[in-house]
């Protein structure tokens, strides 16, 4: 077969032979070509090393010098005589034979030169080599078509663009501009372009002159573009390695001049204040062998390496830290009770707890931190509490947001192997405020969550196990850190969502909802106050009597704390505000009846006042995340066959309660007065109104008994009387949770008499005792003793 020696080039004609004036026969020899595409106009020399190719050179220089060169849509070795007729392109080149040379090695050494382009009209012989039927493809065009000649001048001002930026020989572009030939040039470029033996093909095949100019042009274009792209990125890697030679060389002649002059290096002056640094820090044993283990790193690294930055903000966090630096706590008792009482209005408990540690402290200085969680609804003081706790003690404040955090390596820090690491929010707090011993204020640890990058509830075991966190280990300073000294406070509105052993390396301080009464007062002494700051008035300007406060608190907010009352406070505010600057300049008294004009129509009214009352419907408490409140249950009976239907979104363990309660009913029927036989024939359901709120747990149990018996026994439950407890089918009261919170929602809803388990009596001694004063309890061990009292006493017929 044949392979191409050299790049192509102008064939060397002799003066006797003008191959173009041969006329092609109609049977030409085929000679594969392997790996590239002979153009017309083009002459190189072949390499020719199978039997079969040998012989077709042989016979064709016995001849007219004439064969037909067509590339090979295989790739195969020059030596395969194993090809076919179907295995050519149908379109090639009519090559003459110039000159044989026969080699040592046995192979022929012949130069061709293309002549026309040919098209195979079918193949006659495959045997001792390729022979086909041929026609000519004629290469016509138009000398005088200026379209043509602007092709052909774009191409070759393309082209010498090309020859600048690679290493084509300038007798190539010489070539280009000497011939006239809209082919020639066509073909001569693309053979330069480095192209894939298919494009070549398609560019060889294409019959109009014009068509295949474009098409050169758009293939020298985007060489061209590859070119300059390639050229560009070459410059930009020069110009940073002689920028960096360039830094290399000039540190070199700083470095003699400061040794001429006595002068240490800017690198040792750094690492020698380093050293110094590390000797007044007071860093453990273990920090101190790490900070001499990077320093002699450091020495090591050239300043220009990226490691060196690496490696000096790791040693920068490591002396940041405030390893021995802390605060001194406020001992006075006295002081820090009254500071509290200030900030905070109530909250007894929570003080107790607060001035308890400190009168430990006092007594105890080492002692370590409590970790407290302060669990209850929003709005009721917990982050603001952990704020006023630090200013009591006189210590720094932290506060990081735990809410929706995924990502254990926010606690715990990411290891110095990725790039752009950094410690942990723990870490960074403490390098923040300056001190060991801060409050440091989780909150939100209810909201935590949990996904494929880890789980933070489970780093932060260590961080709040008082026996484990004095050896708290971030993962990028890989050093312990104590945090035994630091005061741990946790907030959250439920515990359900903390996992159980997080919630087990916490004390617990439940923080009830407000009365109307605190509100009331805090109103007064905190948030009214705030709001006319903020709104640039003063006392002069606005005043709300004591019984607008109070329908302010029962008709426009219903929450547990005191942040909607805020907002309407401020609403009020930005009303009177308005007032003045129009011109107003009397003093503004808001009443009961004004406030209609600030905040519009009254958006709550006692729900008991907006039932109508009969047999089936029962007054419950639940408690939710954001307080407690009272819950309606309603039950009808229909004809039927035993049926029990129930709605208003209830969860799966409040559907059991209803289940259980009928059960009850009907195993003890007898005993409760109810015909036996009534169930047979009696279909039941059980709604909950605000069907669109999702409301789950057992604390209904008592008020699903209650609603169900007086509606099968005809008897009316009594409407000042709110019951909460759960049940058993044995008919016990068990005792449930959020005892001072429901009995607030039995206060705003205006029932005094609660039906609780008597299990519950020492959650109620808990509440304070100006609430307990207005409200009777009734503690009830059975469902028949809650019953008795529950359901009147006549029967309706």
């Amino acid at each position: 077969m044949n392979n191409m020696e050299n790049k192509p080039k102008p064939p060397k004609q002799e003066p006797s032979v003008d191959p173009a004036s041969l006329q092609v026969p109609p049977t030409l020899p085929i000679l594969p070509l392997h790996g590239f595409v002979f153009f017309p106009g083009m002459g190189f020399p072949l390499r020719v090393a199978s039997d079969s190719s040998k012989q077709l050179i042989d016979d064709a220089l016995l001849g007219n010098r004439m064969i037909g060169l067509v590339p090979s849509r295989k790739e195969q070795t020059p030596d395969d005589d194993t090809l076919s007729g179907d295995d050519l392109y149908r379109i090639g080149v009519v090559g003459y034979i110039y000159k044989l040379t026969k080699a040592e090695e046995g192979y022929y050494q012949v130069l061709i030169s293309g002549t026309r382009k040919l098209s195979i009209v079918e193949f006659t012989s495959e045997q001792p080599y390729l022979e086909a039927r041929v026609a000519e493809v004629p290469m016509d065009f138009n000398e005088e078509d200026k379209k043509l000649e602007a092709l052909m001048l774009g191409i070759r001002s393309q082209f010498k663009r090309l020859v600048e930026l690679t290493q084509l020989p300038p007798e190539m572009l010489a070539t280009v501009n000497a011939l006239t030939d809209p082919y020639h040039i066509g073909y001569l470029v693309t053979s330069q372009l480095n192209l894939k033996i298919v494009d070549e093909q398609e560019i060889l095949e294409i019959v109009e002159v014009d068509l295949m100019l474009h098409r050169v042009a758009r293939e020298l274009s985007k060489r061209l573009e590859t070119v300059e792209m390639s050229k560009k990125l070459q410059d930009d890697i020069k110009k940073d390695i002689d920028g960096k030679q360039r830094e290399f060389f000039l540190r070199q002649q700083m470095q003699a001049i400061r040794k001429e002059l006595g002068e240490e290096d800017d690198e040792k002056v750094e690492i020698r204040e380093l050293r110094e640094r590390a000797e007044e820090k007071g860093l453990s044993e273990e920090a101190r062998a790490a900070v001499d283990k990077e320093l002699v790193r450091l020495e090591r690294i050239s300043p220009s390496s990226p490691e060196y930055s690496g490696s000096r903000n790791y040693l920068d966090w490591i002396l940041d830290l405030p390893w021995t630096d802390s605060t001194t706590d406020t001992l006075d008792l006295d002081k820090a009770e009254k500071d509290l009482d200030v900030d905070h209005y109530g909250l007894d408990k929570i003080k107790k707890r607060i001035l308890e540690f400190l009168a430990v402290r006092k007594l105890k200085p080492d002692i370590h931190g409590p970790i407290l969680c302060f669990v209850g609804p929003p709005g009721v003081g917990k982050t603001s509490l952990g704020q006023s706790i630090a200013r009591t003690m006189d210590r720094k404040f932290v506060r990081i947001a735990l809410g929706g955090m995924r990502d254990e390596a926010e606690i715990r820090g990411h290891r110095r192997t990725y790039i752009g690491a950094l410690p942990g929010r723990i870490i960074q707090s403490l390098k923040k405020a300056g001190a060991n011993n801060p409050v440091f204020l989780l909150d939100e640890i209810d909201k935590l969550g949990a996904d494929f990058r880890g789980d933070p509830a489970s780093a932060l075991l260590e961080v709040l196990d008082p026996e484990q966190n004095s050896t708290f280990t971030d993962h990028y300073l890989d050093i312990e850190f104590d945090l035994s000294k630091v005061m741990f406070i946790a907030t959250a509105n439920m515990l359900d969502t903390i996992p159980g052993p997080l919630r087990d390396r916490m004390e617990v301080v439940h923080l009830p909802s407000y009365t109307e009464d605190e509100k009331a007062a805090i109103a007064r002494r905190h948030l009214l106050g705030k709001q006319l700051e903020a709104h640039a008035l003063t006392g002069d300007d606005l005043e709300i009597e004591d019984e607008a406060l109070l329908t302010l608190i029962r008709s426009y907010t219903r929450e547990a704390g005191v942040r909607n009352l805020e907002r309407e406070l401020a609403a009020i505010c930005r009303g009177v505000a308005a007032q003045i600057a129009r011109g107003r300049t009397e003093k503004t008294v808001v009443s009961k009846e004004s406030l209609y004009d600030f905040l519009g129509a009254l958006r709550y009214f006692p729900e008991m006042k907006a039932r109508t009352w009969g047999p089936g419907l029962a007054t419950g408490l639940a408690w939710t995340p954001v307080g407690g409140q009272i819950l309606f249950i309603e039950t009808s009976k229909m004809k039927g066959k035993g049926g029990l239907t129930l709605t208003g979104k209830l969860g799966d363990v409040m559907k059991e309660s209803a289940t259980a309660a009928l059960t009850y009913i009907r195993s003890h029927a007898r005993e409760l007065g109810i015909d036996e036989d009534v169930f047979s024939h009696l279909d039941l359901h059980v709604h909950v109104p605000e069907g669109a709120i999702p409301k789950d747990g057992p604390s209904a149990g008592v008020a699903m008994v209650s609603s169900l018996v007086s509606v099968i026994s005809n008897r009316t439950v009594r409407q000042d009387v709110a019951m909460t407890g759960e049940i058993t089918l044995r008919g016990d009261v068990l005792p449930v949770g959020g005892i001072g919170e429901k009995v607030l929602a039995a206060l705003r809803a205006g029932i005094r008499e609660l039906v609780l388990p008597v299990l519950n009596e020492k959650d109620v001694l808990e509440i304070p005792e100006d609430i307990r004063k207005g409200v009777t309890f009734h503690y009830s061990h059975t469902i028949e003793e809650a019953l008795e009292f529950v359901l009147d006493p006549e029967t309706d017929n």
